[in-house]
């Protein structure tokens, strides 16, 4: 049975932390300021707390790409542009495309047994397009869904209708959501009406009231997942 399959893109199938390091590491270089391993942890806080805020509607896409560093730049007591400093960050964040081991094969697998790939990501396009090129991973998804293009942002349910709109032939029954993020992809795809399979790659304990239908530790786990659904 054809599956409608939609897939996070970072921290499921990119190494999302290892490019933000780097890309952080060069942001900060470019403007003067010691790359340090406390300074890059302390903007891994603040961007996560950013997009969690952009998650519950309370702020806007721009503003999470300034605030970022307008916050970190207030701890540090530095007077760098937040503004230039989100510019050149993306640009560096475009460059480390690192996809997870197996994820390749596991899209591969997914689209040779007829399953209908989308790309499902709350990034932004410009650099999600060159990190899909870099990897060649964009020739498996039958469409990109990026949440700047479509103006809602997981989980909000008006992303995925958005995107079921745009499918032919689309059934819900036949949908998945699967993605590493309980509180954007799994609510997500709860709030669409859609099944949910949560990529636990660190074995984090769930004592959250999100609940997701199926849980794996490693993309490789998911196409055989999928038959079994």
């Amino acid at each position: 049975m054809t599956k409608y399959i939609f897939i996070d893109l970072d921290e499921t199938l990119l190494d999302f932390k290892r490019a933000e390091k780097e890309a952080v590491a060069k942001a900060l270089e470019h403007f003067g300021i010691e790359d340090k391993e406390s300074t890059l942890a302390l903007y891994s806080k603040i961007n996560l707390s950013q997009w969690k805020l952009l998650e519950q509607q309370k702020i806007t896409l721009p503003e999470v790409k300034s605030r970022r560093f307008e916050l970190l730049f207030k701890e540090l007591g530095c007077d760098a542009s937040p503004e230039s400093a989100a510019e050149y960050y993306e640009e560096c964040l475009g460059d480390g495309a690192y996809a997870l081991s197996g994820a390749e094969e596991a899209l591969k697998s997914l689209l040779c047994k007829g399953h209908r790939l989308f790309l499902a990501s709350n990034g932004t396009r410009r650099v999600q397009e060159r990190r899909l090129e870099k990897t060649g991973l964009g020739k498996y998804f039958e469409k990109v869904f990026v949440s700047e293009e479509i103006g809602f942002f997981k989980p909000d349910s008006r992303y995925f209708e958005a995107c079921f709109s745009q499918i032919s032939g689309f059934d819900r029954l036949k949908a998945v959501m699967v993605g590493d993020s309980l509180s954007s992809d799994i609510t997500g795809g709860i709030n669409a009406g859609i099944e949910t399979v949560w990529l636990n790659r660190f074995g984090e304990k769930n004592e959250s009231a999100i609940q997701p239908d199926y849980e794996i530790s490693d993309i490789s786990e998911l196409p055989g997942l999928i038959e079994n659904i």
